[in-house]
C-alpha cells in the first residue's frame, strides 16, 4: 500500500503536493543509528531504487526514507504544458527537501542522491551554512555543470522514449509517465540551460562527502566528481570500473560496502 505526505502551497509553490514515500530497514534500530534519505534521479521514483535502500539500511542497521518528487511515481503529476522551472534542482534542495524532512520529523539525515538527486544533495549541503542539518552526503553520478555527453545521453533517451520501448517501461512506475519524462527532458535540453553550473557553490560544503561514479557513465565524464573534490577537498571519490550511470544497481555490493565504511567512519 502506497503512503503519501502532503505539502501545502506556499509563495513559491502554487499547489498542494501529495508525495509518495516509503521507509526502509529494520523497525527497531539503535538510538544513535543514522537516518538515510534517498533522493532519486531524473526519471526515478521510490520504486526505481529497487532493493538498494533496504539492503544498505539492513547493512548499517538503520532506517531509510525515500520519496518520489513532484511529477514522479505516484506523486502529484506535473500539468502537461507546464515546464519544470530552470532552478528546479535548487528549489528541491532548499525548499521541498527541508519541508519534507520537517513534515516527517526527520532530523540530521545523511543524504544519498543519484544523478539529479545527487545534485540536490550537493546543493542542500552547500547551503547548509554551518547549521549541521546534514552530517554527511553520498552523491552518486551527480552533475555540477552541463556537459555535451549529458545532452547526447538525454537526446538518446528521448528517441528511445518516442520511438522505442522506454515509455512503456517507465509507465510501470509513474502515474503520469509523460509528466515525468518531459519535465526532466525538456528542462535539460533547453538551450538556456547550457550555462547551468553550481561549481562555485561546492566550495561551501563543509560536511563529509562520498562521491561515486561509474567510469563508463553514459551521461557524464569523471570531471563531475573530480570537481567536487577540487572544491570540497574532504570529498572521498569512488570510481567504479564496469559501471555506467547506475553503479548502485550494476555493482551494488561495492557501493554498499563503500557507503557503510564512509558512514561508519
Amino acid at each position: 500500500m502506497k503512503r503519501f505526505l502532503t505539502l501545502p502551497p506556499n509563495n513559491s509553490r502554487p499547489r498542494q503536493l501529495s508525495l509518495e514515500y516509503a521507509w526502509f530497514g529494520p523497525e527497531n534500530v539503535p538510538d544513535d543509528a543514522p537516518t538515510l534519505v534517498f533522493l532519486h534521479e531524473g526519471l526515478g521514483c521510490v520504486a526505481l531504487w529497487r532493493d538498494f535502500p533496504s539492503a544498505l539500511c539492513h547493512r548499517l542497521q538503520c532506517r531509510g526514507f525515500a520519496y518520489s518528487r513532484f511529477a514522479y511515481g505516484a506523486s502529484t503529476p506535473r500539468p502537461h504544458g507546464e515546464p519544470f522551472p530552470a532552478d528546479y534542482l535548487e528549489r528541491e534542495a532548499l525548499e521541498v527537501l527541508p519541508a519534507v524532512l520537517e513534515t516527517m520529523g526527520i532530523t540530521r539525515p545523511w543524504l544519498i542522491g543519484h544523478s539529479d538527486g545527487g545534485s540536490i544533495a550537493l546543493l542542500a549541503a552547500a547551503h547548509d551554512a554551518g547549521k549541521g542539518r546534514y552530517p554527511g552526503i553520498i552523491t552518486i553520478a551527480p552533475h555540477y555543470c552541463v556537459e555535451d555527453v549529458c545532452l547526447t545521453g538525454i537526446e538518446r533517451a528521448r528517441t528511445a522514449y518516442e520511438q522505442g520501448d522506454l515509455r512503456q517501461r517507465l509507465a510501470k512506475y509513474h502515474s503520469d509517465v509523460d509528466s515525468a519524462f518531459y519535465g526532466w527532458c525538456n528542462v535539460w535540453l533547453d538551450p538556456t540551460r547550457r550555462g547551468w553550473n553550481i561549481g562555485p557553490q561546492l566550495k561551501n560544503i563543509a560536511c563529509p562527502v562520498l562521491a561515486i561514479q561509474g567510469v563508463q557513465d553514459e551521461y557524464a565524464t569523471l570531471d563531475q566528481i573530480d570537481a567536487i573534490q577540487r572544491n570540497a577537498p574532504q570529498t572521498v571519490l569512488l570510481k567504479i570500473e564496469g559501471s555506467g550511470h547506475f553503479p548502485f544497481l550494476v555493482k551494488p555490493q561495492i557501493v554498499i560496502d563503500a557507503i557503510a565504511d564512509f558512514v561508519g567512519r
